[in-house]
């Protein structure tokens, strides 16, 4: 029998390593800027075109590479950053494994201009499928420049998996929020289909969080800070009343490395618990500084999952360290030292006495005296009053759930049944229902009764109305007197580009003002008292957790979203009117017994199982 045991041709297992570190084109621009950093650059640019799978570009100011230095770089195993096994215990560097440019050559069309500072020529290499097709001497800056064109253009069964550009840029753009953040001394831009999206000076941390997410985030964060034997801790935590519905913007960076660490997150989780709602996720940004000793990054492909020698000790000082800041900075707002701020006091003549408040009172005042209020007296209101309509005085409540049932069972005749609804409420509520704890609503049917959810029967309400409206060309808009201008990050602002269609379909008027910024104009009828930049916060963050078979079908996406953020909310009170329409529109739907999550709306209990429920209450 032959042997069958041989070595793989460089080619396959380039292409071999490509599938475990090259997954998408975020992965090529995480390992392009990762060189970038090591090569000691303070200004780098990344571009891409058609999210990456056409071009991805980084240009950097760095210490450029030697004519052999360049086209060694391209060998598999071939590094600078460690010489023996030891080395991986002290590493400092963002690679070290000498696999990223390699894996990409094979199954991309590479071009290289590097030149160091020292030499007055540069070298350019181009390579296709991991086959070297040119090696010149060229012209170019100091630093380093490589271009990665038709990326898996030789693997199409791996490109066939990639999602829509929309998806791709937005993993492209985490690689590169992640990179920035960890490295606020360096500066970047950052181009997409020709079009600047960032412009990032060399900053401080903080600047560089709002410059990424938005200046809303400069009256969001909280500071925290910790220093101990085994773990230097600074960063940002998000403030609680801003917590989001989707994990996004989580950060830990370990010696300036983006980790994903689960037992640390839980240790962040922890630190709020009982100030956050449910279903909501904190954000923060938190730097750990470690002794490189103590921490394992070769455990994955990526190096984004690591391991701590002191895990345990680790969780309590991270804890004690964020739920010490929300103490310290949640009962206040923060003050942002890095802005110059003037502030100014008037001061008070010596010798000045400040006047005492005075309160004044009627003694004589008696709502039930039919004598009017004198006109000329400015301090009292001037309305006359009556013994017999004293009520008057006080406002009228028609919610049936607030009646003093104390008069209800009051029996006019000795034999008259007892009756829950007073006379008032019969007159204006012939059907017989009213509000439970302002969250169900009853109603008497003949068989017995029926209780309504009315959170979920106008969230059914709302779906139907709003995918109607989707599916049509009319909408229903309320113009803002004022249009208000509302600023993202630059992820939430590429997904609300991808709604902008169906969001104007359905009664919103928004327009991409540029630089992540939106103007609204005006608002569907129902959703003009709303919280318009927490609203479209919301509905973003919903968005994000939407699947992607969801998401193919935005009609119906943008109809769930706005259903769940705009349905009345749990206790609030409603009246008789309002009571009367929810239940005529959830029966006038398609499907009125079930929301949009398959939850029922309604619930029946007929007179046999009331009777049976007493019956069994006696008998015990």
């Amino acid at each position: 029998m032959p042997d069958i045991i041989r070595l793989l041709p460089d080619s396959v297992a380039n292409q071999i390593a490509a599938g475990e570190v090259i997954q998408r084109p975020a992965s090529a621009v995480k390992e392009l800027l990762e060189n970038a950093i090591d090569s000691g650059a303070s200004s780098i640019k990344l571009i891409i075109k058609e999210a990456g799978k056409t071009l991805i570009q980084v240009i950097d100011n760095g210490c450029g590479m030697s004519e052999t230095d360049a086209r060694m770089s391209f060998e598999r195993h071939a590094t600078s950053k460690i010489s023996n096994a030891d080395d991986l215990f002290s590493i400092r560097t963002m690679g070290f494994r000498g696999e990223a440019l390699a894996s990409i050559a094979s199954i991309a069309q590479l071009e290289l201009k590097t030149k160091r500072v020292e030499d007055e020529i540069g070298t350019e290499i181009n390579i296709e499928g991991s086959v070297l097709t040119n090696q010149t001497a060229c012209q170019t800056s100091n630093g380093t420049s490589i271009s990665i064109k038709n990326l898996f253009f030789n693997v199409p069964a791996r490109r066939n998996f990639l999602k829509s550009n929309n998806v791709e840029y937005s993993h492209i753009l985490e690689e590169f929020n992640r990179v920035a953040l960890a490295y606020h001394n360096i500066s970047f831009s950052f181009y997409n289909n020709d079009s600047q999206i960032f412009q990032l000076e060399s900053s401080g941390f903080k600047q560089r969080i709002v410059a990424l997410f938005g200046n809303l985030y400069n009256q969001r964060l909280l500071p925290v800070e910790q220093e101990t034997d085994i773990i230097k801790i600074n960063g940002f935590v998000g403030n609680p009343e801003f917590a989001k519905k989707s994990r996004g913007e989580q950060y830990f960076f370990v010696n300036g490395r983006f980790i994903k660490h689960a037992y640390l997150n839980h240790a962040v989780a922890n630190a709020f618990e009982e100030t956050l709602p449910a279903g909501a996720f904190p954000s923060y940004f938190i730097f750990m500084e470690v002794d490189p000793k103590n921490i394992d990054i070769n455990i994955h492909p990526t190096k984004t999952e690591v391991k701590l020698l002191d895990e345990k000790i680790i969780y309590s000082i991270l804890r004690a360290s964020v739920r010490q800041s929300i103490g310290k900075f949640n009962i206040a707002p923060t003050i942002d030292f890095t802005e110059e701020t003037s502030i100014k006091f008037s001061s008070v003549p010596k010798g000045y006495i400040p006047k005492q408040p005075e309160i004044a009172v009627n003694k004589n005042f008696n709502p039930f005296e039919t004598k009017s209020i004198p006109k000329n007296d400015n301090k009292f209101l001037q309305q006359a009053t009556n013994k017999d309509h004293w009520e008057k005085l006080f406002p009228q409540d028609e919610d049936i759930s607030k009646v003093n049932l104390s008069k209800q069972f009051e029996q006019k005749e000795e034999n008259q049944p007892i009756s829950l609804w007073n006379e008032k409420a019969e007159e204006s509520n012939s059907k017989g229902f009213f509000q439970l704890h302002g969250k169900y609503i009853i109603s008497q049917i003949k068989s017995g009764m029926m209780i309504i959810d009315q959170q979920a029967a106008q969230e059914r309400i709302l779906f139907e109305k709003y995918y109607e409206m989707g599916g049509n060309n009319h909408s229903y808009t309320q113009q803002l007197l004022f249009p208000q201008q509302l600023e993202f990050g630059a992820k939430d602002s590429e997904i609300l580009k991808e709604l902008l269609y169906d969001l104007n379909k359905i009664g919103f008027d928004i327009s991409d003002f540029g630089n992540n910024t939106f103007v609204i104009n005006g608002t569907p009828s129902d959703a003009n008292d709303i919280n318009l930049q927490s609203f479209i916060e919301e509905v973003i963050d919903d968005y994000k957790e939407f699947d992607q078979f969801t998401k193919a079908d935005k009609k119906n996406a943008v109809a769930k979203l706005m259903a769940k953020n705009l349905a009345v909310k749990i206790q609030r009170v409603l009246k008789i009117e309002e009571m009367n329409h929810l239940i005529d529109e959830l029966f006038a739907c398609k499907i009125p017994y079930t929301t949009i999550e398959g939850k029922s709306t309604l619930s029946v209990i007929t007179l046999d199982e009331i009777e049976n429920k007493l019956k069994m209450k006696n008998h015990e």
